[in-house]
């Protein structure tokens, strides 16, 4: 922000050199003065020099149920009182157990077992890693290969990152190269002229099959895929795309793996996405983010119990699944999910979402008359707004520079952005109203507006 900063601010900001945060550009370390978060309350953080700010990204696409709950800050508060952490290992304790039942019940299908992961990467970690092991234990130590798509944010531990395909983040990070592939992007704005979305989506399906028999059915173990492509930019593909991929996995026997991370506890407006919005029950299914709403890290990976049978159906010996964290199950984390899901059912959120996402996505819309916005992409409560500022010569450097000026203009005017590449991304609280999407938009409007003009002056 191009604002002065107090004396305090100031302070924290020198301080922040040591703090490596992710994604940094180590050549420029201690050069970037980034805003300090400070407070924050519903749908809104104030920063240390007393400024206050819509929460547009809702954190990193967590804070669903808002800021400042004061349920799960009890719940968390009285928790440690009673019990800090417990190894689960060797025991468990009631706030894992209630919550993986209270889970397995809203989980679609039958995925009735729970891992308890730290978060988000090592929840698909630990659904990698499974796949693995189901495999050997049937025998079948050859089926091995994953699938993912460019575009796609699995996570970052070392085989979470190596399913994601963000290309630019790939570079000088070595990657798992012989197990995991890639097949295209299913954004439907990058179909061929001429092309429908129809037929798009059919090339995409036929992507998948046809790499599953490039490499072998015997030899391709799961398929990885976010309903919404989250981090990509909000990449929404063509209708039936999600269901007929699943129905390629099962006719090669490839697991299908949901990653929803992002996309479940209501930011499509339902506690799970693949089954509720896109008619998919998927043998697995990772999630994290808004399971705790932001305030205690978790993940979670279900599996279902049809892999279970299989494994204990391979033979009578057993089986030991090594692998595990030393906060899974966390009771901490447990009591604050508990409390976050307490509010989902006492408020009514997931009517909520669904009253005001299509005030959301036609506020949104408005914005296509702008000349800087290319595409507009919006599902539930998160969307992703594209910015090209010459079609003619498109430059990602450029377009992704506009949007940092387009987000410190934001936060001058009191809206936090994310950008991510040329797309300014938004997933905020689950509990904006619609008068706060009205200003959200608007000063997402003016944002646009100024750096434009100042890239015409």
């Amino acid at each position: 922000m191009a604002t002065e900063h107090t004396e305090a601010t100031i302070k924290i900001q020198a301080k922040d050199r040591h703090f490596m945060h992710p994604w940094e550009d180590v050549t420029a370390i201690g050069s970037e003065a980034r805003t300090v978060i400070a407070k924050a309350e519903g749908i809104y953080i104030t920063d240390s020099d007393g400024n206050r700010l819509i929460d547009g990204p809702g954190g990193m696409w967590c804070v669903n149920v808002g800021h400042g709950r004061e349920e799960i800050v009890e719940a968390v508060a009285a928790q440690m009182r009673d019990l800090s952490y417990f190894s689960p290992w060797s025991a468990t304790a009631a706030p894992a157990a209630i919550l993986a039942e209270r889970l397995a019940a809203l989980a679609p299908g039958d995925l009735n077992n729970v891992f308890f992961t730290t978060g988000g990467s090592t929840a698909v970690d630990s659904a990698l890693r499974f796949v693995f092991f189901y495999n050997n234990c049937l025998g079948r130590p050859e089926k091995k290969h994953i699938i993912s798509r460019v575009g796609a944010y699995h996570g970052s531990t070392y085989l979470s990152a190596s399913c994601s395909g963000k290309m630019l983040e790939k570079a000088n990070m070595d990657m798992v190269e012989d197990r995991v592939h890639l097949i295209q992007n299913p954004n439907p704005a990058l179909r061929p002229a001429g092309m429908s979305t129809e037929g798009f989506c059919d090339q995409k399906v036929e992507d998948l099959e046809r790499k599953i028999l490039e490499l072998g059915a015997d030899k391709v173990a799961a398929f990885i895929a976010e309903p919404v492509l989250a981090s990509g930019g909000v990449i929404i593909p063509p209708e039936g795309y999600y269901q007929r991929c699943h129905e390629v996995c099962r006719k090669h026997d490839v697991l299908f793996i949901a990653d929803e991370v992002v996309t479940a506890f209501g930011r499509l407006g339902h506690y799970f996405a693949s089954k509720d919005v896109f008619g998919v029950e998927p043998d697995m299914l990772t999630t994290a983010k808004g399971l705790t709403s932001g305030y205690v890290p978790m993940g979670a990976l279900f599996i279902s119990d049809r892999l279970m049978v299989d494994i204990k159906a391979a033979g009578n010996e057993s089986k030991g699944f090594f692998s595990g964290f030393t906060y899974s199950g966390h009771p901490v984390a447990a009591a604050a999910a508990l409390a976050n899901l307490d509010i989902f059912e006492r408020d009514a959120l997931l009517d909520h979402v669904h009253n005001v996402a299509p005030h959301f996505e036609k506020r949104l819309q408005e914005l296509a008359d702008l000349p800087m916005v290319r595409d507009i992409r919006v599902k539930g409560l998160m969307a992703g707004v594209e910015c090209c500022l010459d079609p003619d010569k498109p430059d990602n450097e450029r377009d992704m520079n506009f949007l940092l000026e387009v987000d410190d203009i934001c936060q001058e005017n009191g809206l936090l952005l994310r950008p991510v590449y040329s797309s300014a991304v938004l997933s905020p609280p689950l509990t904006i109203t619609t008068k706060q999407i009205d200003t959200l938009v608007g000063i997402l409007r003016l944002g646009l507006e100024t750096a434009w003009k100042k890239y015409k002056a």
